[in-house]
């Protein structure tokens, strides 16, 4: 009977492996493309939508409308939702420490491997004897991820396919586009992906990749709306491309 047995509190007798150097955390990562969705929708044009979508937002149990004349009109705000598009790969090749119980009989005094004696442990009926060693495994992990601004897997549906921007860094300045921090995608795909196995004794190879690496800039008409009897106020999104409302 063989039983691979955790080393948490024991040390390794004599390695069983050659030594390797670990190349400890390779990282190949592509410089980021940004793209900028051109807006196909003029901002009177969303707010006519919102006229048309506003009763709505303040309907209670689906069928509780209230009165068109009730809700007013309080503001309009054009503004760029980001998507994260990226595909990413983590390998890792490493060893972890184990320890393999064999039984023996029980007239057994002494078994010798590779030039070590080990002498048996247990009861006269239940001889046994422990050999301690390293397991090589490896371990690999690759994902095609679309995610929101907070690493959240995007709806596909609210990412219409649309013409860019030919300049998307001159649209970024005109438009005053709050662009998303420099490596907030590769972290990202890295807290998906790239999680190192708890029981590692050392490593011979660790990659992280990201052959794919895209934010998109979708454009949005963001209205707020006010029930004037109950004073409650809420917002309606309309994407700039598709002219379809976000969140419905």
């Amino acid at each position: 009977m063989l039983e691979a047995i955790d080393l948490a509190e024991t040390e390794q007798i004599k390695s069983v492996v050659t030594a390797v150097e670990p190349n400890w955390k390779k990282e190949n990562i592509i410089k980021r493309k940004t793209i900028v969705y051109e807006t196909h929708m003029d901002p009177t044009v969303a707010r006519v939508a919102g006229e048309r979508l506003k009763k709505q937002l303040f309907t209670r149990y689906g069928f509780l409308k209230p009165k068109s004349d009730e809700i007013q009109f309080v503001s309009l705000e054009k503004f760029y939702e980001p998507y994260i598009v990226a595909s990413g790969r983590y390998f890792i090749d490493y060893y972890r420490k184990s320890s393999y119980l064999f039984e023996v009989g029980d007239a057994v005094k002494e078994v010798v491997i590779l030039n070590n004696k080990f002498v048996p442990e247990g009861s006269k009926s239940n001889k046994t004897i422990r050999l301690y060693g390293e397991e090589r495994l490896v371990h690999e992990a690759k994902s095609f991820l679309i995610m929101d601004r907070n690493g959240r897997d995007a709806q596909v549906d609210n990412l219409p396919s649309a013409p860019s921007e030919k300049t998307p860094e001159k649209a970024i300045l005109e438009y005053g586009i709050e662009e998303l921090p420099e490596n907030i995608d590769t972290d990202l795909v890295k807290t998906k992906i790239a999680s190192r196995p708890k029981e590692i004794s050392r490593i011979v190879e660790e990659v992280f990749e990201i052959t794919e690496r895209t934010v998109i800039y979708a454009p949005r008409f963001k209205m707020i709306f006010k029930n004037m009897t109950t004073n409650e106020e809420k917002a309606l999104v309309i994407d700039g491309v598709s002219s379809r409302r976000i969140g419905q």
